[in-house]
């Protein structure tokens, strides 16, 4: 039986690792150019490297032909489940649902907040040394929805609260009730927007969430109303997106595009009314200890023959190659 554990951090520094795999680091270096650490055919587990290149994060994939567990250290899987033709059946894909929670939602409120006081401006016209006050607005007494109320949706609005808003509407997959209120399914989303002044993106990129937010989606916004992106680039047309922002209708604050990276000269960059951070919602301080609690508490899992956490799918054989892997 394979019992070698690939990892992108080295096992040393990730406290309570379970003892009988052999764990060997893998992070694809800093060009991508870092040879296997193994034969990955005796690969068990695939921890996914973070924040690197597509190309090296999916590299091992079709080499690893007793893979039983893969995990990634991101919240969404979208980039792996693309590549489910090369990795055999029965494997099972776990994200790191816990791990980006605080990041992310610290980073949500830091562009709403930024957005509507007016910080890019202040920061350009310190730039000027130029004084410019006049109000704006605040974030106490407005009404936020949030489109993708999971772990983070449910982080947001912990954060959310003390900052007094009138009303936090919820939206996700399907409905449900949760100790701060109802959650709406994705079908109700169209009819809240109206009465929403932000409406914060967190839900995960699929088939059905890709392009979610097009022309009618923008258009069914209040005048006025801060749309911001946490989630994926691809969740909004950016042609939409931009028609309205050239309109001055509304405002948006985007960890995330599409394209991404956004490339110099894209019209996003000048588009009024719009302030850009470069998908920096999970890369924090607060990565590491949460990363590596969960590496190990997975892993003892793994060993113990325990149920595993966050598994978003297992591999079947519809999902194998033409090789029948």
């Amino acid at each position: 039986m394979t019992s070698d554990v690939w990892l992108p951090l080295p096992p040393e520094e990730i406290e309570g690792l379970p003892a009988g795999p052999r764990y060997l680091f893998w992070d694809g270096g800093d060009d991508g150019d870092q040879p296997f650490p193994g034969d990955p055919a005796e690969c068990a587990v695939y921890v996914v490297p973070y924040m690197k290149r597509l190309s090296v994060r999916v590299e091992p994939l079709e080499h690893l032909t007793n893979v039983r567990v893969i995990q990634t250290l991101t919240a969404g899987v979208d980039d792996i489940t693309a590549q489910l033709a090369v990795i055999p059946p029965g494997v099972r894909l776990c994200n790191a649902r816990g791990v980006h929670e605080t990041s992310t939602a610290e980073l949500a409120l830091t562009l709403t907040l930024a957005a509507l006081r007016g910080i890019p401006q202040f920061v350009r016209d310190q730039q000027q040394e130029r004084w410019a006050g006049g109000f704006r607005p605040a974030l106490a007494d407005k009404n936020v929805l949030i489109v993708g109320y999971g772990a983070i949706g449910a982080a947001i609005e912990d954060r959310l609260v003390p900052f007094e808003v009138a009303r936090v509407a919820r939206v996700a997959r399907s409905q449900r009730t949760t100790a701060r209120g109802p959650v709406h399914p994705i079908t109700d989303v169209r009819s809240l927007l109206p009465h929403a002044d932000v409406v914060i993106l967190c839900t995960p990129l699929t088939e059905a969430t890709q392009g979610l937010v097009d022309a009618d989606f923008l258009a069914r916004m209040k005048d006025g109303a801060l749309l911001v992106n946490v989630a994926r680039g691809a969740v909004v047309d950016t042609k939409a997106l931009l028609d309205e922002l050239e309109r001055g209708r509304i405002t948006a604050a985007l960890d995330v595009t599409d394209p991404e990276p956004l490339p110099p000269g894209h019209p996003l960059w000048q588009a009024p009314g719009v302030l850009i951070s470069p998908h920096v919602g999970g890369p924090s301080s607060a990565f590491l200890p949460r990363a590596k609690r969960l590496l190990a508490d997975q892993l003892t899992r793994y060993v113990n023959r325990q149920p595993l956490r966050n598994v978003i799918l297992t591999t079947g054989p519809e999902t194998a190659g033409a090789n029948g892997r």
